[in-house]
Formats: C-alpha cells, sequence, structure tokens
C-alpha cells in the first residue's frame, strides 16, 4: 500500500543491528570477565601469602572486584539483549498484522467496487 514501510527481512533492520552489535559486545565483556577470573585464581593461588600484601594485595583484590562488575555487566546486557529480541518479535508480528489488515481491506474495497460497478 503506498506510504507504508516495507517489512524489512529478519536481520536487517537497526533493532536487529543494535541487537546484533549489543550482543557481540555481551560476549567480549563475558570473555573478559573469564579471563580476568582466571588472572585472579592464579594470583590468588601463585602467590605465597607473604607476598600478597600492600600493592600486591590491592591489585588481587581489584581484579577480583573488576571480576565481579564485568560479569554482572554481562548478565545485565544478556538480560536487555533478551528485551530487545522479545521486542523485535513482537514488532514483526504486529507488523505481520498489519499487513494482512491492509491486505483484507483492499480485497474488500475492491469487492465494494466490484459490486458498486455490477
Amino acid at each position: 500500500m503506498a506510504g507504508q514501510p516495507e517489512t524489512s527481512p529478519r536481520g536487517t533492520t537497526p533493532l536487529d543491528k543494535t541487537l546484533a552489535k549489543s550482543e557481540q559486545v555481551a560476549a567480549d565483556v563475558q570473555r573478559a570477565s573469564d579471563n580476568l577470573a582466571v588472572v585472579s585464581t592464579v594470583l590468588e593461588q601463585e602467590l605465597p601469602d607473604e607476598v600478597q600484601v600492600g600493592e600486591v594485595a590491592q591489585a588481587i583484590e581489584h581484579t577480583s572486584q573488576l571480576e565481579e562488575k564485568l560479569a554482572k555487566s554481562a548478565k545485565k546486557l544478556a538480560e536487555v539483549n533478551a528485551a530487545l529480541s522479545e521486542e523485535i518479535e513482537k514488532r514483526l508480528e504486529v507488523t505481520a498484522e498489519r499487513d494482512e489488515s491492509q491486505a483484507l481491506a483492499e480485497k474488500l474495497k475492491a469487492k465494494i467496487r466490484s459490486d458498486g460497478a455490477g
């Protein structure tokens, strides 16, 4: 119908592209969190307690805190991505319903015209 936006295939809309980028960021954050967890574990296990003092102890603690923050961020990003994906699905459904309604309206208009002409 004239003036109506075309329905884009899944994966090509700006929301789909945003979701893909957000999922990539979430994966990157998760990898960073996992890597930091390994570093933190190695530091805590490999350094003797007598060495884990002063700046070294602070660095180990800071690493643990960063690991927690990254893990929380990864979880939040996953939740946002799930919500965004759900919104995209809803929009696709609504768009499909709209297109069906418009097609039915066009058929009814054509029928009314043909019945009126005949």
